[in-house]
């Protein structure tokens, strides 16, 4: 087999495996630049956030507001309130008198507000909406999770990063090998670039 054969094979081979990752990150690209419209689908009276807890709660909090200090304040909260932990878990703290911990997977978001002053802690689930569904996908992380599904994610979606960029290359290669198509696609390859390199510059 020469090295023309084993080229094609692979471009084929890779598009097929990945195919669901192209529709994933293409697909969820669209809800990142028409958030207005979706959201405008979802005014319907229905509540955004709903309450499941609401009661009583004092824990220390944090005595400085870095990510791993907050990190571990968000586990022993969903300790204490016995939550299941499916996706990825962090915390953020705006201000002196609240911290929120959020519990985010491709399904469901749920908001953890607690209150420091008042010693009051809420626990919120987000309405279920296609549009962040896929944003989740788009923008789901991995590694700085603790757990092994997270971590295997993290690991699948360089793989597919690296095959995207093989896929590319076996592309270019392709279409140097025929010369018929080498003026069309120079045009093709150096509109792309141009577009990518105005909006870069110009935006």
């Amino acid at each position: 087999m020469t090295f023309n054969h084993l080229n094609r094979r692979l471009h084929l081979y890779l598009a097929l495996g990945l195919l669901p990752w192209f529709l994933m990150y293409g697909i969820s690209a669209i809800p990142f630049t028409r958030n207005a419209y979706f959201n405008s689908l979802y005014k319907d009276g229905v509540p955004m956030w709903t309450t499941r807890i609401e009661q009583a709660y004092d824990r220390p909090a944090p005595d400085n507001r870095r990510p791993d200090t907050l990190q571990k304040f968000a586990k022993e909260v969903v300790t204490d309130l016995n939550l299941k932990v499916t996706g990825s878990l962090g915390a953020y703290q705006p201000n002196n008198s609240r911290i929120t911990v959020y519990l985010v997977d491709f399904w469901h978001h749920t908001r953890i507000t607690y209150n420091i002053a008042q010693q009051n802690i809420r626990v919120e689930d987000k309405r279920f909406r296609w549009d962040q569904f896929f944003t989740t996908l788009h923008a789901r992380g991995g590694y700085h999770q603790d757990s092994f599904l997270n971590d295997l994610w993290a690991f699948v979606v360089d793989f597919v990063a690296l095959g995207f960029l093989i896929w590319t290359a076996s592309g270019i290669y392709m279409w140097w090998q025929l010369k018929q198509t080498r003026r069309w696609g120079s045009l093709a390859l150096g509109g792309g670039f141009l577009s990518f390199l105005v909006f870069l510059f110009m935006l």
